[in-house]
């Protein structure tokens, strides 16, 4: 439904709540959440796919939203960002292992974790190991990340 000319306003599904967005063709959806949303867990880290500080999940799947446009995202779809999964195990377990330094990269991280642990709860190190792959962390957290994973996989046993 337009708007104003070059102004679409769509309807996006964010965390269980169906939100009116007026948007520009171009916004990307980690623009969309930020700056119209107000949900900012998700970084502008790189802006073109490299790093996943940008992390959401749309319909369980992990996506870089910086790479998103966010008219691209069908309104029927289901968007949940780090917001949506918040009390969730991996915090919990980020938390007790250190999964993180500075913190910038955490919530790629923790958003892809979380499909992961949905999608494969008993993952092994290689499985945990390509999902991680596609976020950065610049700190070298990486360990602290994978025993944060671990200790989620052990805790929903």
């Amino acid at each position: 439904m337009k708007a104003y000319e070059n102004i679409s306003l769509v309807k996006l599904k964010v965390n269980g709540e169906t939100r009116d967005v007026a948007i520009r063709p171009a916004d990307t959806l980690l623009r969309v959440l930020r700056e119209k949303l107000g949900l900012t867990a998700a970084k502008p880290g790189c802006e073109n796919g490299d790093c996943g500080a940008c992390t959401v999940l749309i319909n369980e799947k992990p996506v870089k939203s910086c790479m998103k446009l966010a008219v691209e995202v069908d309104a029927g779809a289901e968007i949940i960002t780090l917001e949506g999964i918040k009390n969730s195990i991996i915090q919990e377990t980020f938390l007790e292992e250190d999964g993180f330094q500075c913190g910038y990269c955490t919530p790629g991280f923790l958003v892809n974790a979380y499909a992961l642990l949905k999608e494969h709860p008993d993952a092994d190190d290689k499985l945990a190991k390509e999902w991680l792959e596609s976020n950065i962390c610049r700190c070298t957290g990486y360990e602290g990340i994978r025993n944060a994973l671990k200790l989620a996989q052990e805790k929903l046993k």
